[in-house]
């Protein structure tokens, strides 16, 4: 049987709560978005770049997101120290550029599994508390986790978008 991207209960977005509701509700709306995205089809389909010369893949995006839930939440808030999911020396687009190997259906799986160690890394933490954070041009910020959520909204929220366009390509579906 051909594995297919598993269909998703997508949460709705949140109309009333407290800022931590809101912004946890958001992210998670965002989330499930790039899933539903991908639902229904094949990993060939997953594979399937944009239009040339982009390398753009929905399962790019889903590894994409996943280095960057692991990054943003566990590795710079939390300060975990975690191996590279991918051969970063090697190619810096790693996750976006070895699609052909991909095996969605650990990717998925690894999404997921961060997704709960990211939400579990943020837990009981206040939204005011900062870490540092170095820019690439050496510059340093403290940044706090409010930061932190609000950018991953915005960067699902773009990355939705590119997975929109993605979608509509590879099958012609289109809509939210």
């Amino acid at each position: 049987m051909t594995w297919r991207a598993p269909e998703i209960d997508r949460r709705s977005e949140p109309y009333l709560g407290d800022e931590r509701t809101m912004l946890e509700g958001w992210l998670n709306y965002h989330r499930d978005t790039l899933l539903h995205k991908c639902a229904g089809l094949t990993a060939e389909q997953l594979r399937t770049a944009s239009v040339e010369p982009s390398s753009l893949t929905l399962i790019g995006l889903v590894r994409h997101m996943t280095i960057v839930e692991r990054a943003w939440f566990r590795e710079r808030f939390a300060g975990e120290d975690l191996p590279d999911l991918y051969d970063f020396t090697a190619d810096v687009d790693a996750e976006f550029n070895t699609v052909a190997a991909a095996d969605p259906e650990a990717d998925f799986a690894a999404f997921r599994a961060e997704i709960e160690a990211a939400d579990a890394a943020a837990a009981g933490h206040d939204l005011d508390e900062t870490f540092p954070l170095r820019r690439r041009d050496g510059s340093e910020h403290q940044v706090s986790l409010r930061w932190v959520y609000v950018h991953m909204i915005e960067e699902y929220a773009r990355h939705n978008g590119h997975a929109d366009l993605i979608r509509e390509r590879v099958d012609g579906v289109t809509g939210d």
